[in-house]
Parts: structure tokens; C-alpha cells; sequence
């Protein structure tokens, strides 16, 4: 019995991915960091941060560092998180959106006068920082400095 021979097909090249070391930017320029504790986490994403947001981001986490001697630094779900020394959990994060630099204060209510933006968990008020808009420093550093002694969120 003969058998029947069938030509192999020729199968395209695969082009080689190309790496790059920028990391990729999500919806609304927000970098995509791994996750990790510490500062060197948080100078990744402030360092990918584009445009206006940058300085804004920088200028916020400077801010933090010099109201909370010692704070505590990570990265979840692509957004830097703040936390008391010697306390668990976090008291502040920040996202980048297109059009302003959303500010989580995890115990916001809580706060005095409340952060002006409402969220949909009772607790939490936010702060939004847009290009060109002057931010009050001075408010929100008192509003780091209430949050940073505060009962942190734990996840």
C-alpha cells in the first residue's frame, strides 16, 4: 500500500517581540508597575507617570514624605499606597486618570474638612488634582498629617 506524501506547510516567520523598558501606560496614562513594598516601587511609577501628571505626582509624593517622617511605600493594582510607620494598613493612595490626578483618602469622612469628592465606599473621599489648577498644599498636607494618624485600610 503506498503511502501518500503531504508537502508541510510553510509557516509565516514569528517576529521576535520587541522589549522595551518603558512600562505600558493603561487607561488615562496610569503606568502598569508591578506590585512591590518599598520606595524603589513607587520612584518606577512616579518615574512613568506622563506629562502634567508628573509633576503633580511627584510634588504629592514629596509632600507625603516630608508630613509623615518614615512613611510606608508600596505599589497595588498600578497605584502607589502610603501607610504610617510602625501602623498596618494604608492611608492614602493616588491614580492617574486623562483628566486629573485622583487622591484616596481611606478614611476620608473621617477627616476635617472632608476631602470634597464622594465616593461610592462610605468612608472614602477623594482629592482631584488637575493640570493647570493651583492645589492648596497647606489643606493637603493637614488632611496627610490627620489621615496618617488614623486607623490605616487593610488589604
Amino acid at each position: 500500500m503506498a503511502t501518500k506524501k503531504v508537502a508541510a506547510k510553510k509557516m509565516p516567520a514569528r517576529k521576535a517581540a520587541v522589549k522595551t523598558s518603558a512600562p505600558c501606560l493603561l487607561s488615562g496614562g496610569n503606568p502598569q508597575i508591578p506590585k512591590g513594598e518599598g520606595d524603589a516601587p513607587v520612584r518606577a511609577y512616579l518615574a512613568a507617570v506622563p506629562g502634567w501628571k508628573k509633576t503633580i505626582a511627584k510634588r504629592l509624593d514629596a509632600l507625603v514624605e516630608e508630613t509623615v517622617p518614615g512613611v510606608r511605600k508600596a505599589v497595588k493594582w498600578n497605584s502607589p499606597f502610603y501607610g504610617a510607620p510602625d501602623a498596618d494598613g494604608w492611608f492614602l493612595s493616588f491614580h492617574c486618570f486623562d483628566r486629573y490626578l485622583k487622591v484616596t483618602f481611606f478614611r476620608g469622612q473621617s477627616l476635617t474638612p472632608v476631602p470634597p469628592e464622594a465616593s461610592r465606599v462610605a468612608d472614602v473621599r477623594y482629592a482631584h488634582l488637575r493640570e493647570g489648577e493651583a492645589f492648596d498644599e497647606v489643606q493637603l498636607a493637614d488632611w496627610i498629617t490627620q489621615a496618617s494618624g488614623l486607623p490605616g485600610e487593610k488589604m
